[in-house]
Protein backbone atom coordinates (compact mmCIF):
# COMPACT_ATOMS: atom_id res chain seq x y z
CA UNK A 1 0.00 0.00 0.00
CA UNK A 2 1.25 3.63 -1.12
CA UNK A 3 2.09 4.83 2.30
CA UNK A 4 1.35 8.76 1.30
CA UNK A 5 -2.51 7.82 1.17
CA UNK A 6 -3.07 6.11 4.35
CA UNK A 7 -4.56 6.99 7.09
CA UNK A 8 -1.80 7.46 10.04
CA UNK A 9 -4.80 7.53 12.58
CA UNK A 10 -5.94 3.91 11.48
CA UNK A 11 -2.43 2.06 12.08
CA UNK A 12 -0.86 0.18 8.96
CA UNK A 13 -0.91 -3.14 10.78
CA UNK A 14 -3.26 -6.06 8.98
CA UNK A 15 -7.26 -6.61 11.48
CA UNK A 16 -8.79 -9.37 9.33
CA UNK A 17 -8.14 -12.85 7.46
CA UNK A 18 -8.76 -11.52 3.86
CA UNK A 19 -8.16 -15.22 2.29
CA UNK A 20 -6.53 -18.70 2.86
CA UNK A 21 -4.21 -20.98 0.35
CA UNK A 22 -4.59 -24.29 0.56
CA UNK A 23 -2.22 -26.91 -1.34
CA UNK A 24 -1.37 -29.97 0.95
CA UNK A 25 0.76 -29.45 3.73
CA UNK A 26 2.15 -26.64 3.95
CA UNK A 27 5.12 -25.85 7.07
CA UNK A 28 7.38 -22.81 6.16
CA UNK A 29 7.06 -19.88 4.45
CA UNK A 30 9.15 -17.15 3.15
CA UNK A 31 8.34 -13.77 1.17
CA UNK A 32 10.89 -12.96 -1.84
CA UNK A 33 12.27 -9.19 -1.51
CA UNK A 34 9.50 -7.49 -3.63
CA UNK A 35 6.65 -8.97 -1.86
CA UNK A 36 5.49 -10.66 -4.99
CA UNK A 37 6.41 -14.70 -4.44
CA UNK A 38 5.45 -16.74 -1.48
CA UNK A 39 7.13 -19.69 -1.08
CA UNK A 40 5.79 -22.59 1.14
CA UNK A 41 7.72 -25.42 1.85
CA UNK A 42 5.29 -28.76 2.20
CA UNK A 43 4.99 -31.74 4.28
CA UNK A 44 6.00 -34.18 1.44
CA UNK A 45 9.35 -31.89 0.62
CA UNK A 46 8.28 -30.07 -1.97
CA UNK A 47 8.43 -26.50 -2.29
CA UNK A 48 5.27 -24.65 -3.69
CA UNK A 49 5.76 -21.24 -4.91
CA UNK A 50 2.65 -18.93 -4.56
CA UNK A 51 2.31 -16.00 -6.78
CA UNK A 52 1.00 -13.03 -4.54
CA UNK A 53 -0.57 -10.76 -6.99
CA UNK A 54 -3.02 -13.28 -8.41
CA UNK A 55 -3.11 -16.03 -5.46
CA UNK A 56 -2.16 -18.90 -7.57
CA UNK A 57 0.55 -21.31 -7.74
CA UNK A 58 3.40 -20.11 -9.79
CA UNK A 59 5.70 -23.30 -9.76
CA UNK A 60 6.19 -26.75 -7.47
CA UNK A 61 9.39 -27.34 -7.12
CA UNK A 62 9.94 -31.31 -6.29
CA UNK A 63 12.83 -33.32 -5.42
CA UNK A 64 12.16 -36.99 -6.06
CA UNK A 65 15.12 -37.61 -3.35
CA UNK A 66 13.55 -35.81 -0.74
CA UNK A 67 10.56 -37.45 0.73
CA UNK A 68 10.70 -35.75 4.58
CA UNK A 69 8.83 -32.43 5.58
CA UNK A 70 10.62 -28.98 4.70
CA UNK A 71 11.62 -27.31 7.85
CA UNK A 72 12.70 -24.02 5.68
CA UNK A 73 13.08 -21.71 3.11
CA UNK A 74 15.11 -18.64 2.16
CA UNK A 75 15.31 -16.76 -1.19
CA UNK A 76 18.25 -15.32 -2.62
CA UNK A 77 18.61 -11.14 -2.35
CA UNK A 78 17.39 -10.75 -5.85
CA UNK A 79 15.16 -14.03 -6.29
CA UNK A 80 16.63 -15.90 -8.87
CA UNK A 81 17.72 -19.19 -6.20
CA UNK A 82 15.84 -20.45 -3.24
CA UNK A 83 17.23 -22.42 -0.27
CA UNK A 84 15.32 -25.57 0.98
CA UNK A 85 16.10 -27.48 4.50
CA UNK A 86 14.26 -30.84 4.58
CA UNK A 87 13.94 -33.33 7.60
CA UNK A 88 16.28 -35.83 6.02
CA UNK A 89 19.20 -33.87 6.52
CA UNK A 90 19.62 -32.17 3.02
CA UNK A 91 20.02 -28.61 1.84
CA UNK A 92 18.66 -28.13 -1.47
CA UNK A 93 19.71 -24.80 -3.84
CA UNK A 94 17.38 -24.52 -6.81
CA UNK A 95 17.05 -22.24 -9.98
CA UNK A 96 13.91 -20.83 -9.72
CA UNK A 97 12.78 -20.02 -13.47
CA UNK A 98 13.99 -22.91 -14.43
CA UNK A 99 13.19 -25.18 -12.20
CA UNK A 100 16.32 -27.36 -11.57
CA UNK A 101 18.49 -28.21 -8.98
CA UNK A 102 21.86 -26.75 -8.89
CA UNK A 103 23.43 -27.99 -5.56
CA UNK A 104 21.79 -30.33 -3.23
CA UNK A 105 24.25 -31.66 0.16
CA UNK A 106 23.38 -33.96 3.08
CA UNK A 107 24.58 -32.57 6.40
CA UNK A 108 25.11 -35.02 9.44
CA UNK A 109 21.97 -33.35 11.88
CA UNK A 110 18.72 -31.78 10.71
CA UNK A 111 19.03 -28.46 10.06
CA UNK A 112 15.62 -26.72 11.35
CA UNK A 113 16.57 -23.14 9.41
CA UNK A 114 18.67 -22.60 6.68
CA UNK A 115 19.75 -18.61 5.39
CA UNK A 116 21.84 -17.69 2.40
CA UNK A 117 23.86 -15.42 2.56
CA UNK A 118 22.44 -11.78 2.10
CA UNK A 119 25.03 -9.76 0.37
CA UNK A 120 25.65 -11.96 -2.74
CA UNK A 121 23.41 -12.22 -5.36
CA UNK A 122 24.60 -15.85 -6.29
CA UNK A 123 25.55 -17.10 -3.10
CA UNK A 124 27.05 -20.46 -2.22
CA UNK A 125 27.65 -20.00 1.26
CA UNK A 126 24.50 -20.46 3.68
CA UNK A 127 24.07 -20.47 7.66
CA UNK A 128 22.44 -23.67 8.97
CA UNK A 129 21.31 -24.18 12.24
CA UNK A 130 21.03 -28.09 12.92
CA UNK A 131 19.23 -29.42 15.47
CA UNK A 132 21.84 -30.73 18.21
CA UNK A 133 24.72 -28.99 16.72
CA UNK A 134 26.52 -25.50 16.89
CA UNK A 135 25.53 -23.63 14.04
CA UNK A 136 27.65 -23.64 10.71
CA UNK A 137 28.67 -21.89 7.62
CA UNK A 138 28.19 -24.64 4.43
CA UNK A 139 29.34 -23.88 1.44
CA UNK A 140 27.18 -25.36 -1.39
CA UNK A 141 29.27 -25.82 -3.65
CA UNK A 142 32.00 -27.86 -1.60
CA UNK A 143 29.84 -29.18 0.77
CA UNK A 144 32.77 -28.42 3.25
CA UNK A 145 31.34 -26.80 6.77
CA UNK A 146 32.46 -24.51 9.44
CA UNK A 147 31.17 -24.95 13.24
CA UNK A 148 30.99 -21.80 14.98
CA UNK A 149 31.44 -21.04 18.63
CA UNK A 150 28.88 -20.98 20.62
CA UNK A 151 30.18 -19.93 23.57
CA UNK A 152 33.28 -17.62 24.88
CA UNK A 153 35.31 -21.11 25.73
CA UNK A 154 34.71 -22.98 22.87
CA UNK A 155 36.48 -20.08 20.57
CA UNK A 156 39.42 -22.22 20.22
CA UNK A 157 37.90 -25.89 21.01
CA UNK A 158 34.84 -26.71 19.54
CA UNK A 159 34.85 -25.17 15.78
CA UNK A 160 36.49 -26.95 12.83
CA UNK A 161 36.81 -26.43 9.25
CA UNK A 162 35.67 -28.67 6.62
CA UNK A 163 34.33 -31.41 8.99
CA UNK A 164 31.54 -31.91 11.56
CA UNK A 165 32.55 -32.68 15.06
CA UNK A 166 31.08 -36.13 16.25
CA UNK A 167 29.42 -36.86 19.58
CA UNK A 168 26.94 -35.38 21.95
CA UNK A 169 26.74 -31.16 21.95
CA UNK A 170 26.68 -30.06 25.55
CA UNK A 171 23.81 -27.26 24.56
CA UNK A 172 20.19 -26.95 22.75
CA UNK A 173 19.55 -25.69 19.14
CA UNK A 174 21.13 -21.88 18.72
CA UNK A 175 19.49 -19.94 16.93
CA UNK A 176 21.63 -17.57 14.73
CA UNK A 177 21.29 -15.25 11.12
CA UNK A 178 23.36 -13.01 9.37
CA UNK A 179 23.49 -9.51 9.72
CA UNK A 180 22.25 -7.27 6.82
CA UNK A 181 25.14 -7.55 4.34
CA UNK A 182 26.32 -10.81 5.64
CA UNK A 183 29.62 -9.61 7.06
CA UNK A 184 28.88 -10.92 10.80
CA UNK A 185 26.81 -13.76 12.11
CA UNK A 186 24.78 -13.77 15.08
CA UNK A 187 24.12 -16.30 17.35
CA UNK A 188 21.84 -16.57 20.68
CA UNK A 189 22.66 -19.39 22.65
CA UNK A 190 21.40 -21.63 25.10
CA UNK A 191 23.34 -19.78 27.73
CA UNK A 192 21.24 -16.48 27.21
CA UNK A 193 24.04 -14.73 24.96
CA UNK A 194 24.29 -12.93 22.02
CA UNK A 195 27.50 -13.84 20.23
CA UNK A 196 28.98 -11.31 17.04
CA UNK A 197 31.11 -13.18 15.18
CA UNK A 198 33.23 -13.03 12.25
CA UNK A 199 32.62 -16.45 10.50
CA UNK A 200 35.62 -16.20 8.34
CA UNK A 201 37.75 -16.28 11.15
CA UNK A 202 35.57 -18.37 13.19
CA UNK A 203 35.85 -15.88 16.48
CA UNK A 204 33.61 -14.14 18.64
CA UNK A 205 34.38 -10.42 17.96
CA UNK A 206 31.83 -9.12 21.03
CA UNK A 207 29.30 -10.45 23.87
CA UNK A 208 25.96 -8.99 25.29
CA UNK A 209 24.12 -10.96 27.46
CA UNK A 210 20.62 -10.95 28.27
CA UNK A 211 18.82 -10.27 31.47
CA UNK A 212 17.88 -13.65 33.09
CA UNK A 213 20.05 -15.94 30.69
CA UNK A 214 17.42 -18.03 29.47
CA UNK A 215 17.69 -20.01 26.27
CA UNK A 216 17.15 -17.84 23.20
CA UNK A 217 14.86 -19.19 20.80
CA UNK A 218 14.56 -17.38 17.46
CA UNK A 219 17.04 -14.18 16.46
CA UNK A 220 16.18 -11.41 13.45
CA UNK A 221 17.43 -8.62 11.87
CA UNK A 222 14.73 -5.88 10.83
CA UNK A 223 15.11 -5.46 7.04
CA UNK A 224 16.89 -2.01 7.13
CA UNK A 225 19.30 -3.65 9.67
CA UNK A 226 18.97 -1.21 12.74
CA UNK A 227 17.27 -3.32 15.32
CA UNK A 228 17.73 -7.35 16.16
CA UNK A 229 14.55 -9.27 17.82
CA UNK A 230 15.62 -12.01 20.40
CA UNK A 231 12.86 -14.38 21.16
CA UNK A 232 13.98 -15.78 24.71
CA UNK A 233 12.53 -18.87 26.78
CA UNK A 234 11.50 -16.74 29.51
CA UNK A 235 8.67 -15.82 27.41
CA UNK A 236 10.12 -12.29 26.39
CA UNK A 237 10.58 -10.38 23.33
CA UNK A 238 13.37 -8.32 23.01
CA UNK A 239 14.55 -5.46 20.62
CA UNK A 240 18.44 -4.35 20.07
CA UNK A 241 19.37 -1.37 18.61
CA UNK A 242 21.93 -2.22 16.31
CA UNK A 243 25.21 0.63 17.12
CA UNK A 244 27.28 -1.03 14.23
CA UNK A 245 27.09 0.91 10.67
CA UNK A 246 25.28 -1.87 8.17
CA UNK A 247 28.27 -2.18 5.87
CA UNK A 248 31.66 -2.77 7.02
CA UNK A 249 31.08 -3.36 10.75
CA UNK A 250 33.69 -5.88 11.21
CA UNK A 251 36.14 -3.06 10.61
CA UNK A 252 34.01 -0.97 13.13
CA UNK A 253 34.70 -3.64 15.98
CA UNK A 254 38.21 -4.22 15.08
CA UNK A 255 38.96 -0.49 15.90
CA UNK A 256 37.06 -0.70 19.23
CA UNK A 257 39.18 -3.44 20.34
CA UNK A 258 42.56 -2.09 19.64
CA UNK A 259 41.17 0.72 21.93
CA UNK A 260 40.18 -1.58 24.62
CA UNK A 261 44.02 -3.04 25.83
CA UNK A 262 43.01 -3.23 29.73
CA UNK A 263 40.48 -5.78 29.50
CA UNK A 264 41.04 -9.42 29.14
CA UNK A 265 38.85 -12.46 27.67
CA UNK A 266 34.85 -11.98 28.39
CA UNK A 267 35.15 -8.79 30.00
CA UNK A 268 36.56 -7.56 26.90
CA UNK A 269 34.26 -9.25 25.02
CA UNK A 270 31.36 -7.78 27.08
CA UNK A 271 32.89 -4.29 27.04
CA UNK A 272 32.76 -4.50 23.02
CA UNK A 273 29.51 -5.76 23.34
CA UNK A 274 28.50 -2.32 24.69
CA UNK A 275 29.32 -0.90 21.65
CA UNK A 276 27.62 -2.86 19.59
CA UNK A 277 24.61 -3.36 20.47
CA UNK A 278 22.07 -2.01 22.95
CA UNK A 279 18.49 -2.80 24.65
CA UNK A 280 15.93 -0.96 23.21
CA UNK A 281 12.17 -2.56 24.29
CA UNK A 282 10.95 -5.74 25.71
CA UNK A 283 7.71 -7.42 24.73
CA UNK A 284 5.65 -9.64 26.82
CA UNK A 285 2.39 -11.47 28.26
CA UNK A 286 2.07 -10.11 31.76
CA UNK A 287 -0.58 -11.76 32.47
CA UNK A 288 -0.85 -15.15 30.07
CA UNK A 289 2.49 -15.72 30.16
CA UNK A 290 2.71 -17.13 26.77
CA UNK A 291 5.46 -18.87 25.16
CA UNK A 292 6.24 -16.60 21.45
CA UNK A 293 6.17 -17.97 17.95
CA UNK A 294 8.23 -16.86 15.26
CA UNK A 295 8.04 -13.34 15.90
CA UNK A 296 9.52 -10.56 13.10
CA UNK A 297 9.42 -7.30 12.47
CA UNK A 298 7.21 -5.48 9.49
CA UNK A 299 8.43 -4.50 6.21
CA UNK A 300 9.78 -0.92 7.71
CA UNK A 301 10.37 -1.90 11.54
CA UNK A 302 7.87 -0.50 12.75
CA UNK A 303 6.03 -2.79 14.15
CA UNK A 304 6.85 -6.64 15.57
CA UNK A 305 4.50 -9.55 15.35
CA UNK A 306 4.97 -12.71 17.13
CA UNK A 307 2.55 -15.61 17.08
CA UNK A 308 1.04 -17.22 20.41
CA UNK A 309 2.74 -20.39 20.81
CA UNK A 310 -0.12 -22.33 22.68
CA UNK A 311 -1.91 -25.46 21.44
CA UNK A 312 -5.01 -24.54 20.38
CA UNK A 313 -5.57 -21.02 19.24
CA UNK A 314 -4.46 -19.15 16.59
CA UNK A 315 -3.14 -16.05 17.82
CA UNK A 316 -1.21 -13.02 16.68
CA UNK A 317 0.07 -10.04 18.81
CA UNK A 318 0.98 -6.97 17.41
CA UNK A 319 3.28 -4.25 18.70
CA UNK A 320 4.35 -0.63 17.87
CA UNK A 321 8.39 -0.14 18.62
CA UNK A 322 7.40 2.21 21.38
CA UNK A 323 6.28 -1.26 23.31
CA UNK A 324 2.51 -0.47 23.17
CA UNK A 325 0.25 -3.36 22.23
CA UNK A 326 -2.07 -2.41 19.79
CA UNK A 327 -3.76 -5.22 18.21
CA UNK A 328 -4.46 -9.10 18.61
CA UNK A 329 -5.85 -10.69 15.94
CA UNK A 330 -7.98 -14.04 16.71
CA UNK A 331 -7.76 -16.63 13.88
CA UNK A 332 -9.30 -20.61 13.69
CA UNK A 333 -8.70 -22.57 16.63
CA UNK A 334 -5.69 -23.98 15.12
CA UNK A 335 -2.02 -23.82 16.17
CA UNK A 336 0.21 -21.20 14.69
CA UNK A 337 3.63 -22.73 13.82
CA UNK A 338 5.23 -20.00 11.04
CA UNK A 339 4.28 -16.37 10.73
CA UNK A 340 5.99 -13.68 8.37
CA UNK A 341 4.90 -10.08 7.41
CA UNK A 342 4.88 -8.72 3.87
CA UNK A 343 8.09 -6.62 2.67
CA UNK A 344 6.04 -3.42 1.40
CA UNK A 345 2.30 -4.12 2.36
CA UNK A 346 0.67 -4.38 6.00
CA UNK A 347 -0.12 -7.90 5.38
CA UNK A 348 0.98 -10.87 7.70
CA UNK A 349 0.69 -14.62 6.22
CA UNK A 350 0.68 -17.29 9.18
CA UNK A 351 0.85 -20.96 8.56
CA UNK A 352 -1.43 -22.85 10.78
CA UNK A 353 -0.87 -26.87 12.15
CA UNK A 354 -3.14 -27.80 9.59
CA UNK A 355 -1.12 -26.79 6.70
CA UNK A 356 -3.34 -23.97 5.65
CA UNK A 357 -1.75 -20.64 4.81
CA UNK A 358 -4.11 -17.75 6.07
CA UNK A 359 -3.49 -13.65 4.90
CA UNK A 360 -4.38 -11.39 7.25
CA UNK A 361 -4.91 -8.13 5.85
CA UNK A 362 -6.09 -4.52 6.89
CA UNK A 363 -10.05 -4.25 6.50
CA UNK A 364 -10.43 -1.00 4.41
CA UNK A 365 -13.53 1.54 4.50
CA UNK A 366 -14.58 2.29 0.99
CA UNK A 367 -16.17 5.13 0.78
CA UNK A 368 -17.59 6.26 -2.92
CA UNK A 369 -18.84 9.87 -2.08
CA UNK A 370 -17.70 12.45 -4.40
CA UNK A 371 -17.29 15.76 -2.89
CA UNK A 372 -15.62 18.98 -3.89
CA UNK A 373 -11.58 18.63 -3.05
CA UNK A 374 -12.48 21.03 -0.11
CA UNK A 375 -15.03 19.72 1.57
CA UNK A 376 -14.88 17.40 4.82
CA UNK A 377 -17.30 15.10 5.40
CA UNK A 378 -17.79 15.23 9.86
CA UNK A 379 -18.78 11.98 11.33
CA UNK A 380 -20.93 14.04 13.18
CA UNK A 381 -22.51 17.34 14.03
CA UNK A 382 -20.02 19.98 15.40
CA UNK A 383 -20.26 23.78 16.66
CA UNK A 384 -18.92 26.11 13.81
CA UNK A 385 -18.18 29.30 14.71
CA UNK A 386 -17.98 31.38 11.48
CA UNK A 387 -14.64 33.93 10.59
CA UNK A 388 -15.55 37.45 10.76
CA UNK A 389 -14.68 38.13 6.88
CA UNK A 390 -15.81 34.81 5.88
CA UNK A 391 -19.28 36.54 3.89
CA UNK A 392 -17.35 39.54 3.26
CA UNK A 393 -16.73 40.14 -0.85
CA UNK A 394 -13.03 40.06 -0.71
CA UNK A 395 -11.79 38.35 3.04
CA UNK A 396 -8.54 38.61 3.20
CA UNK A 397 -8.01 35.07 4.19
CA UNK A 398 -8.81 33.88 1.13
CA UNK A 399 -6.47 35.65 -1.00
CA UNK A 400 -4.39 34.14 -3.28
CA UNK A 401 -1.26 33.71 -2.28
CA UNK A 402 2.09 33.82 -4.59
CA UNK A 403 3.69 30.05 -4.64
CA UNK A 404 7.34 29.97 -3.69
CA UNK A 405 8.52 28.33 -6.77
CA UNK A 406 11.65 28.52 -8.53
CA UNK A 407 10.20 28.43 -12.35
CA UNK A 408 13.94 28.64 -13.66
CA UNK A 409 14.71 25.37 -12.22
CA UNK A 410 15.32 22.05 -14.02
CA UNK A 411 12.88 19.00 -13.34
CA UNK A 412 14.25 15.88 -13.28
CA UNK A 413 12.88 13.60 -15.55
CA UNK A 414 15.21 11.16 -16.09
CA UNK A 415 16.34 9.77 -13.25
CA UNK A 416 14.37 7.77 -10.95
CA UNK A 417 13.99 7.93 -7.35
CA UNK A 418 15.08 5.19 -5.00
CA UNK A 419 12.52 3.47 -2.91
CA UNK A 420 13.46 3.40 0.68
CA UNK A 421 12.76 0.23 1.25
CA UNK A 422 14.80 -1.41 -1.47
CA UNK A 423 17.88 1.33 -1.56
CA UNK A 424 20.69 -1.56 -1.27
CA UNK A 425 18.69 -2.72 -4.98
CA UNK A 426 22.21 -2.96 -7.60
CA UNK A 427 20.56 -1.58 -11.16
CA UNK A 428 22.79 -3.62 -13.23
CA UNK A 429 21.20 -6.73 -11.04
CA UNK A 430 18.35 -8.56 -13.04
CA UNK A 431 15.67 -8.90 -10.07
CA UNK A 432 13.33 -11.83 -10.66
CA UNK A 433 9.63 -10.73 -9.35
CA UNK A 434 7.15 -13.01 -11.23
CA UNK A 435 7.79 -16.11 -12.71
CA UNK A 436 6.39 -16.62 -16.23
CA UNK A 437 2.88 -18.46 -16.69
CA UNK A 438 3.36 -21.67 -18.79
CA UNK A 439 -0.05 -22.89 -20.85
CA UNK A 440 -1.51 -26.65 -20.60
CA UNK A 441 -1.39 -28.27 -23.82
CA UNK A 442 -5.09 -29.55 -25.28
CA UNK A 443 -5.00 -33.50 -24.43
CA UNK A 444 -4.93 -34.92 -27.74
CA UNK A 445 -7.45 -38.10 -26.59
CA UNK A 446 -10.04 -35.94 -25.53
CA UNK A 447 -9.68 -34.14 -29.23
CA UNK A 448 -10.39 -37.41 -31.24
CA UNK A 449 -13.06 -38.42 -29.29
CA UNK A 450 -14.75 -35.42 -30.11
CA UNK A 451 -13.84 -35.95 -33.85
CA UNK A 452 -15.60 -39.56 -33.77
CA UNK A 453 -18.53 -38.08 -32.24
CA UNK A 454 -19.44 -34.82 -34.64
CA UNK A 455 -18.79 -38.15 -37.27
CA UNK A 456 -21.08 -40.14 -35.85
CA UNK A 457 -23.53 -37.14 -35.81
CA UNK A 458 -23.18 -36.85 -39.58
CA UNK A 459 -24.12 -40.22 -40.15
CA UNK A 460 -27.03 -40.21 -38.05
CA UNK A 461 -28.19 -37.19 -40.34
CA UNK A 462 -28.62 -40.01 -43.54
CA UNK A 463 -30.80 -42.57 -41.02
CA UNK A 464 -34.33 -43.31 -41.29
CA UNK A 465 -35.98 -40.64 -39.09
CA UNK A 466 -39.29 -38.97 -39.57
CA UNK A 467 -37.75 -35.81 -40.68
CA UNK A 468 -35.70 -38.19 -43.41
CA UNK A 469 -38.66 -39.75 -45.08
CA UNK A 470 -40.08 -36.50 -44.88
CA UNK A 471 -37.48 -35.11 -47.85
CA UNK A 472 -37.58 -38.56 -49.47
CA UNK A 473 -41.47 -38.15 -50.24
CA UNK A 474 -41.26 -34.40 -50.67
CA UNK A 475 -38.19 -35.04 -53.65
CA UNK A 476 -36.62 -31.67 -51.73
CA UNK A 477 -33.40 -31.84 -49.43
CA UNK A 478 -32.96 -29.63 -46.24
CA UNK A 479 -29.61 -28.77 -44.44
CA UNK A 480 -30.64 -29.88 -41.07
CA UNK A 481 -27.13 -29.53 -39.67
CA UNK A 482 -27.77 -25.19 -39.36
CA UNK A 483 -31.37 -25.35 -37.37
CA UNK A 484 -31.72 -23.63 -34.88
CA UNK A 485 -33.51 -26.47 -32.63
CA UNK A 486 -30.18 -28.38 -32.69
CA UNK A 487 -28.64 -28.33 -29.17
CA UNK A 488 -25.50 -28.98 -27.21
CA UNK A 489 -25.97 -31.93 -24.87
CA UNK A 490 -25.17 -35.40 -25.36
CA UNK A 491 -26.25 -37.24 -21.39
CA UNK A 492 -24.76 -40.68 -22.81
CA UNK A 493 -21.21 -39.53 -23.13
CA UNK A 494 -19.75 -40.79 -19.86
CA UNK A 495 -16.67 -38.46 -20.72
CA UNK A 496 -18.60 -35.15 -20.35
CA UNK A 497 -18.00 -34.36 -23.81
CA UNK A 498 -20.65 -31.91 -25.33
CA UNK A 499 -21.05 -32.14 -29.12
CA UNK A 500 -23.90 -30.90 -31.45
CA UNK A 501 -27.60 -33.27 -31.56
CA UNK A 502 -30.36 -32.43 -33.43
CA UNK A 503 -33.69 -32.24 -31.82
CA UNK A 504 -36.24 -34.55 -32.20
CA UNK A 505 -39.82 -33.31 -33.52
CA UNK A 506 -43.07 -33.62 -31.12
CA UNK A 507 -46.00 -35.63 -31.78
CA UNK A 508 -48.17 -32.99 -32.59
CA UNK A 509 -45.17 -31.47 -35.53
CA UNK A 510 -45.62 -35.51 -36.41
CA UNK A 511 -49.28 -35.72 -36.79
CA UNK A 512 -49.09 -32.25 -38.50
CA UNK A 513 -46.56 -33.84 -41.44
CA UNK A 514 -48.96 -36.75 -41.26
CA UNK A 515 -51.69 -34.85 -42.54
CA UNK A 516 -50.06 -32.91 -44.95
CA UNK A 517 -48.85 -35.56 -46.96
CA UNK A 518 -52.08 -37.34 -48.24
CA UNK A 519 -53.23 -33.96 -49.99
CA UNK A 520 -49.67 -33.12 -51.14
CA UNK A 521 -49.69 -36.82 -53.18
CA UNK A 522 -54.07 -36.28 -54.05
CA UNK A 523 -52.36 -32.93 -55.80
CA UNK A 524 -49.71 -34.70 -57.37
CA UNK A 525 -52.18 -37.28 -59.11
CA UNK A 526 -54.62 -35.13 -60.47
CA UNK A 527 -52.29 -33.09 -62.17
CA UNK A 528 -51.00 -36.13 -63.47
CA UNK A 529 -54.43 -37.41 -64.68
Amino acid sequence: MNAPIIDPLQGDFPEVIEEFLEHGVMKCIAFNRRGTLLAAGCSDGSCVIWDFETRGIAKELKDNDCVSAITSVCWSKYGHQILVSAADRSLTLWDVLKGEKINRITLQQTPLQARLHPGSSSPSLCLACPLSSAPMIVDLKTGSTTLLPVCISDTDTASSRGKVLDGTQPFTPTAACFNKYGDLVYVGNSKGEILVIDYERVRIEAMVPISGGAVVKNIVFSRNGQYLLTNSNDRTIRIYENLLPNKDGLKFIDEITKEINELDGAEKLKAVGTKCLTLFREFQDSITRMHWKAPCFSGDGEWVVGGSASKGEHKIYIWDRAGYLVKILEGPKEALIDLSWHPVHPIVVSVSLTGLIYIWAKDYTENWSAFAPDFKELEENEEYVEREDEFDLNPETEKVKGLDVNEDEEVDIVNVEKDSAFSDSDASQDELCFLPAIPCPDIVEQHDKCVEISSKMIDDDNSGSPLSEEVAVNGRTTNHASSPLEVLDNPDDAGGTRAKRRRKPSEKGLELQAEKMPKEVSKKVGKAS
